[in-house]
């Protein structure tokens, strides 16, 4: 495993070196680093290591989702308002509802399956975007119109909103019906997850002010509390719905609103811990690439993806009808929402595995969404920020 964890770290890092001398995203040579490692290139990933793949790039992305709510002003999120509402489901649900349409007469599927093949496509990647949008709130790129704010507060809803869609779907081919109780899981979900990680940051910071600790054990003790809240997800019962990605952004976000100095210091420690978990997740996320699967249908996947694409982008500009943002910044809020990578890697080999009969042509379709949006849309953010966005003078 030792041997498996170094060539990981030391490919990653000389291939994302490489990438950065060509003015590509470093992610991009991580991916490559986990599709030629993965056991369907060269097998030199221990089965250990891929054994806990999907816990490992659980705890990568818990990470930066901690320190996403460490970064995100509750303040700033009401005064993004009803862009920021609508960007968590009208990109996502147009995508799916195009999907629907097209899936068909591309592939020789029915809609239902054509539905599961959206609810996987509609995803973004939390973790490309939201290390995307730090950066730029560090830097004061569009923060004078809280655009990276407004960004990353839709990443964190839609990835809920498009799972419980895509367990809904699955349901449905199990023969279960799509009822009232399906649509009313979502808000409950986000409640609660809501009020669940607001009041853990309540205790947490109630602690760090009765307590004197280190900001290294602070910051250890957040990410273990975090941890809790996303197993909490799955071990509550079916009927208590949350969302542990909602609860552990709200868990940062709320330690920042009572304790900003202290927030602060323990996002620095963060950004330190991401460093090898950026490595850990994206190496993984290649490792579940399986070429053969992206070779078959290939150039029809590929089609297919930017077809829905563009209805995704129309999806965005709706959401942001009314705003004073200017046609650049609109331009760059579309491909800041393209990246997808995370949910297609953890979902999407699942209608395979149940023996859905197009699973296979799902699989095909994530896999060209992961190869195709999480370097382009990285790449597109890195290029386009600085000209689409202003700086602030502050």
């Amino acid at each position: 495993m030792l041997f498996s964890l170094a060539l990981m770290f030391l490919c990653a890092f000389i291939l994302s070196g490489i990438m950065k001398k060509l003015k590509l995203p470093g992610l991009l040579g991580m991916l490559i680093t986990g599709i030629i490692l993965s056991p369907y290139a060269l097998d030199l990933i221990a089965p250990e290591i891929l054994n806990v793949s999907a816990d490992l790039r659980q705890a990568a992305l818990i990470i930066i989702l901690v320190r996403a709510g460490l970064s995100l002003d509750i303040s700033d999120l009401k005064k993004v308002g009803r862009p920021a509402l609508l960007m968590c489901f009208i990109p996502a649900t147009v995508e799916i509802a195009a999907t629907v349409i097209l899936a068909p007469l591309f592939f020789d599927i029915t809609h239902l399956e054509a539905a599961l093949m959206g609810a996987i496509l509609a995803a973004i990647s939390p973790a490309i975007i939201v290390p995307k949008m730090i950066e730029l709130m560090e830097s004061e790129y569009g923060t004078d119109k809280n655009i990276p704010q407004l960004i990353m507060a839709g990443t964190s809803v839609n990835g809920v909103y498009v799972i419980l869609l895509f367990a809904s779907f699955m349901g449905m081919t199990g023969g279960n019906e799509f009822g009232l109780m399906s649509v009313a899981i979502i808000p409950a979900s986000i409640v609660i997850g809501l009020f669940v990680g607001v009041s853990c940051g309540l205790v947490l910071s109630w602690l760090f002010q009765k307590i004197h600790m280190r900001n290294t054990v602070k910051a250890l003790v957040i990410l273990s509390v975090s941890f809790l809240l996303a197993a909490l997800e799955i071990m509550l019962p079916s009927y208590i719905p949350m969302s542990g990605i909602l609860a552990v952004i709200a868990l940062g976000g709320t330690i920042l609103k009572k304790q900003p100095e202290i927030a602060e210091r323990i996002s620095e420690k963060f950004s330190k811990i991401w460093i090898p978990a950026e490595i850990m997740l994206f190496v993984l996320i290649g490792a579940t690439v399986n070429m053969t699967y992206a070779v078959r249908d290939g150039f029809t996947a590929i089609v297919l993806i930017f077809a829905v694409l563009v209805v995704r982008f129309l999806g965005v500009l709706i959401c942001l009808l009314k705003t004073n943002l200017n046609r650049k910044e609109r331009l760059f809020c579309c491909v800041a929402y393209m990246p997808k990578a995370t949910v297609q890697a953890a979902i999407g080999a699942l209608p395979l595995t149940a023996g859905i009969a197009a699973g296979s042509i799902i699989l095909t379709v994530a896999v060209w969404a992961i190869l195709i949006t999480a370097p382009l849309g990285a790449l597109g953010i890195d290029m386009l920020y600085k000209k689409t966005l202003t700086k602030s003078e502050n």
